[in-house]
């Protein structure tokens, strides 16, 4: 059997596509369980607090076909008394665990997720991993059964603990065009987004093109700065970072195929941090010494207000036009006078309709309602 580690650069570059178009996913997916010889693989992201948690997206593909009769089946009946799962939320992220070490001896005799779930699912033998990166979400990749009689092999081990992180990645991307409302935006129609900076890098790592919020930070410097058109963060120990990120996703023979890569930047003068991303764009493409764009640059500034449709959280939410207003409006940072000068409401209406979503949701107040409505917004991968 040839060495499935072959198939790094192949699956990696089918990452990068389906980074920027979701339609790929299925394609890549399919390409991992080959290469790794297992049956399917599942990817889910949601919104934990405490043992309460919503699901904003989860998809099975068995070789490439979706099978969502079975994670609906697994969701609604085997989810909320898996025991393996709990485990699974303390254990390290970025790293794979056999399912069957989730449980306990009793448990794997006797467990109805484990016997019968994990079973139709074909997972019992197979691998789960926490790719989550933020506090309150979580991610979750899960690797079907091996289809050799034999079990998993060392090198198919070995490829999916390499692939942990640029799945990771994969959805980070994902991530942020939804949040820009980018999803489907060609490279040259997302420099038109004014929700996110975006920045086109040629293979030297310089600016080729820099949408108007970009321009806007890089003006600033505040974080991040540009100067004769290469990339800087204002820290030292941010600048050494970026330089090591921009070093993996650029086109380089000495790190073999680019890699896309993930930062915070602290700004000296504001609290919150810069989100940058950094993603390869067809490495494989000759450009005879031309300059193209080699790297799409990402740049989320958590100070930008961003809309949020407040017909998207009614709907999404299952509130009241007016409950979906008020819930948006606070989402996108007004405080309660704001959001009463806005909509027109009295100041006591506003509490009273945000105390009716508390109550709907379960929430406590109004710190875990934006999480709960930039979440539900923000995390469908399609």
């Amino acid at each position: 059997m040839a060495n499935p580690l072959d198939a790094f650069d192949r699956i990696l570059a089918a990452l990068h596509g389906a980074a920027l178009d979701g339609a790929h996913w299925p394609a890549t997916a399919a390409l991992i369980d080959e290469a790794c010889g297992a049956v399917g693989n599942a990817l889910v992201v949601g919104e934990w607090s405490g043992d309460d948690v919503r699901i904003c997206f989860a998809q099975y593909l068995y070789r490439g076909e979706l099978r969502q009769d079975l994670a609906r089946e697994y969701f609604d009946v085997y989810y909320p008394h898996d025991e393996g799962r709990r485990r699974l939320r303390v254990r390290p992220a970025g790293q794979l665990f056999h399912s069957r070490d989730l449980y306990t001896e009793t448990e794997l005799r006797k467990s109805p997720a484990y016997n019968e779930g994990l079973r139709r699912c074909r997972g019992q033998n197979g691998l789960q991993g926490r790719l989550d990166w933020q506090s309150g979400l979580r991610v979750v990749w899960a690797v079907g059964d091996p289809i050799a009689s034999g079990g998993w092999q060392s090198a198919q081990l070995d490829l999916l603990e390499s692939l942990v992180p640029h799945v990771r990645q994969f959805v980070r991307v994902r991530q942020a065009l939804v949040g820009a409302d980018a999803l489907g935006a060609s490279m040259v129609s997302l420099l038109d987004n004014s929700r996110i900076g975006v920045l086109h890098l040629d293979r030297e790592g310089r600016v080729l093109a820099a949408n108007d919020p970009a321009q806007d930070i890089l003006r600033r410097g505040d974080g991040l700065s540009d100067r004769d058109g290469a990339l800087r963060a204002s820290l030292p120990a941010d600048h050494g970072r970026l330089q090591r990120l921009l070093k993996r996703a650029l086109p380089n023979l000495e790190y073999g195929l680019p890699a896309g890569g993930s930062m915070t930047i602290q700004r000296p003068l504001l609290r919150s941090r810069l989100q940058l991303y950094l993603h390869p764009v067809d490495p494989a493409q000759a450009d005879f010494g031309a300059r193209r764009v080699a790297v799409l640059a990402l740049v989320v500034d958590p100070t930008r207000r961003s809309r949020v449709d407040p017909v998207r959280v009614s709907a999404l939410l299952g509130l009241t036009p007016s409950e979906g207003r008020v819930s948006a409006l606070l989402a996108e940072g007004l405080a309660v006078r704001e959001i009463a000068a806005t909509a027109g409401f009295k100041e006591s209406y506003v509490r009273f309709l945000l105390k009716q979503v508390y109550r709907k949701q379960g929430l406590s107040g109004q710190v875990a309602l934006v999480q709960r409505v930039l979440a539900t917004c923000s995390l469908a991968l399609r």
